[in-house]
């Protein structure tokens, strides 16, 4: 009898256990990861394709946004403020919104007073390749770059921006 209830109970262990998913979300780049290169139009000249690449050599504030997020929104103009105030020429902010109107976006950057010059718009919005790329399914976030391109910091807030680059 003894027996017949530890088996009843390894039973109950492993039925429970059974229902836990194994896959772990990603939840985008790691501390580590080099960030993938990609090419997007430029705001201010809608004809021009910025590359990431092309900022090797310098630290990368990559900001991830969309203005139905307001989270996400209020981090992007406040790391761009700070960036703006801080006046470090060996930082570039590239802000990418995922907004699906570019009407919609422009307001946005308008109101939120982001330099036009570091931001873009990938009007496929969470359908892009850029936001499969980076993984970003489960919402989106900031990367800091170093000058290799390889991610030093992941969701940092404007004050823990600074104490990064001093």
């Amino acid at each position: 009898m003894r027996y017949v209830k530890w088996i009843f109970v390894v039973l109950l262990i492993s039925s429970l256990t059974s229902f836990v998913s194994k896959d772990k979300p990603t939840g985008g780049l790691s501390v580590g990861d080099i960030a993938p290169d990609f090419s997007i139009q430029s705001m201010s000249d809608g004809q021009q394709t910025d590359r990431l690449s092309a900022l090797k050599g310098k630290y990368v504030l990559l900001s991830f946004w969309a203005s139905y997020d307001a989270p996400s929104r209020m981090q992007n103009a406040s790391l761009s403020n700070a960036l703006r105030e801080s006046c470090l020429d060996n930082v570039e902010l590239v802000s990418v919104s995922f907004d699906n109107y570019r009407s919609v976006f422009e307001e946005t950057v308008r109101k939120d007073q982001i330099v036009t010059a570091a931001c873009f718009v990938e009007t496929a919005g969470e359908d892009s390749d850029l936001y499969k790329r980076y993984r970003l399914s489960r919402g989106f976030t900031n990367y800091l770059l170093d000058d290799n391109g390889v991610i030093i910091a992941k969701n940092i807030s404007a004050t823990e921006l600074s104490a990064y680059l001093d």
